[in-house]
């Protein structure tokens, strides 16, 4: 997925800083708008899919239990958790009444064969510690991807729409709710930025219409079926394309694809949110790509566009997700951006390029300013994909620098030890972060709802070599770990990676191994 940042040339970033640094008497740092180079979400393949995450440095929350259930409801929410509607939508039959918080109280659905992938690595490891910990792992919950047309029902062997729906409401006990979370990620022109996630559908009038009627309109029908109708079904919407629209207008392919991205998503709003017990979260990037606050303010616009064009205007859009398929923390432990360095700001480092979001809960938390100032209302939710942002390991730091040199103290106090924060294939170094979990607590200005796992870890972003697939995927230099990229450093990659979200043994064992919290 689009783990990217602002992709400056010399020139560009030069010029961010000079205004960044004139900005800096009683507003805020100027930010390098338009300039983003996009990621890869990495989809799976045949049919379950997903694609990066970070994790704070608190002690791990409460709420994870064994089996995939969520605890830590504690009772209603601070807006009630109070159901809202029970509509039948596009089924025959009563439907789940809508609430606050889907992940609150609910058992978290996990994808067996997902788990399957994470049983049989672990039965390869000589280190039995790793590998109980890689058992404990396979009880986590990790959202279902639909990357194409033929996902929904695949022909190859591999777990339908419908089998995964049934998969979960066997995994209900008792009066528990079971939420699972399904990623819509089929744009025409889908990752127009990028190669690795690419996808089976033109940006053209044609394509949007195969979205809308072979795609989107299959999946309503599925998830209408009224013996669905007491899951708690969470949908991911379309992670990269909007934010594409904010930052990468430039490139030919986003130009061409933005107005179809608009359309496709408010017609995935209009039929998905129709469902009482189906919850509709819209990707919005991550701090790295619009932490500049002349990126998030654009993309707050343009959501707001999107949602006022549906028949339910805002109340279309529950919540907001950020750091899908990325690396960023959730919180850098031991520095603030506005902290000062040698009288420099950290956010002025290289490393940051005056972007005052360098972690994920402050980001959700502008993110949620932003968006609520463009109308969407005080209720919205954030999620943070929290799968693989942990940045745990030997390698993790465990206080401040003493440098007086800001990019000296940034470089040795971080706890994302990427060179660059436009890497986002297949990260050496990473780990778990977060177990999904509701109601994350300590972060009250994030509106999070939950931690969730967006990007199903073990599952490669990309991969460099050449490859022959139906799904319209590439091969991208950024997977390639001896390949400078434009950010003049290496990718940082893994060796070896095989097509975005196949199994990738290798990267899931060094999450597992960099994990932050630690695995138990």
């Amino acid at each position: 997925m689009r783990t990217t940042m602002q992709g400056l040339s010399a020139l560009a970033l030069l010029g961010a800083i000079a205004c960044g640094n004139g900005s800096s008497q009683g507003g805020s740092p100027a930010s390098p708008s338009g300039a983003g180079v996009a990621g890869d979400a990495g989809t799976g393949s045949g049919g379950s899919t997903a694609g990066p995450g970070s994790s704070s440095g608190d002690d791990a929350s409460s709420g994870v239990a064994s089996g995939g259930t969520v605890a830590g409801d504690g009772g209603p929410s601070a807006d009630g958790n109070l159901a809202t509607s029970g509509s039948d939508g596009a089924s025959g039959g009563p439907r789940a009444a809508h609430v606050a918080n889907p992940y609150a109280g609910a058992t978290f659905y996990v994808d067996s064969e997902w788990a399957s992938n994470v049983t049989t690595t672990a039965g390869q490891q000589s280190d039995a510690t790793l590998a109980a910990q890689m058992r404990t792992v396979a009880g986590y919950s990790t959202a279902v991807w639909l990357d194409s047309i033929a996902s929904i029902a695949p022909a190859d062997g591999t777990m339908t729409l419908a089998q995964h729906l049934d998969a979960a409401l066997a995994q209900q006990t008792g009066s528990t709710p079971v939420v699972i979370t399904l990623v819509i990620y089929d744009l025409p022109g889908r990752d127009c930025a990028a190669l690795a996630s690419n996808g089976e559908l033109p940006a053209t009038t044609a394509g949007l219409g195969s979205y809308e009627h072979s795609f989107i309109d299959p999946i309503a029908t599925t998830l209408g079926e009224s013996r669905y109708g007491n899951l708690r079904i969470v949908t991911v919407i379309e992670p990269d394309s909007l934010p594409n629209i904010v930052t990468n207008s430039s490139v030919a392919a986003c130009e061409t694809a933005g107005p179809f991205y608009e359309q496709g998503i408010e017609y995935a709003l209009e039929g998905l949110h129709a469902m009482s017990n189906v919850y509709v979260y819209l990707d919005s990037g991550h701090s790295g790509w619009l932490g500049w606050p002349t990126n998030s303010g654009p993309a707050a616009q343009e959501f707001a566009k999107v949602a006022m064009a549906t028949t339910s205007g805002f109340a279309s859009v529950d919540g907001f997700i950020t750091d899908t398929a990325n690396y960023t923390p959730l919180v850098e432990p031991y520095m603030t951006a506005t902290e000062s360095i040698g009288g420099d700001p950290v956010d002025s480092a290289t490393f940051y390029q005056y972007n005052p979001e360098i972690d994920e809960v402050d980001f959700a938390a502008e993110m949620y300013g932003a968006l609520t100032s463009d109308g969407f209302a005080s209720t919205i939710g954030m999620l943070i994909d929290t799968s693989r942002n942990g940045w745990g390991g030997s390698a993790r730091p465990s206080r401040a620098s003493t440098s007086t040199d800001v990019n000296t103290f940034v470089d040795a106090t971080k706890v994302d030890l990427r060179a660059n924060r436009g890497l986002w294939c297949n990260v050496s170094g990473a780990g778990l972060g977060e177990p999904p979990q509701a109601n994350p607590p300590g972060h009250d200005a994030s509106h999070l709802q939950a931690y969730v796992w967006i990007k199903p870890p073990g599952q490669s972003d990309g991969t460099s070599a050449s490859t022959t697939n139906s799904q319209g995927k590439m091969p991208d230099p950024n997977c390639n770990p001896d390949y400078t990229t434009s950010y003049g450093v290496l990718t940082g990659a893994l060796p070896s990676s095989p097509l975005a979200g196949q199994w990738f043994a290798a990267q899931f064992v060094q999450l597992v191994q960099n994990a932050y919290p630690v695995v138990p």
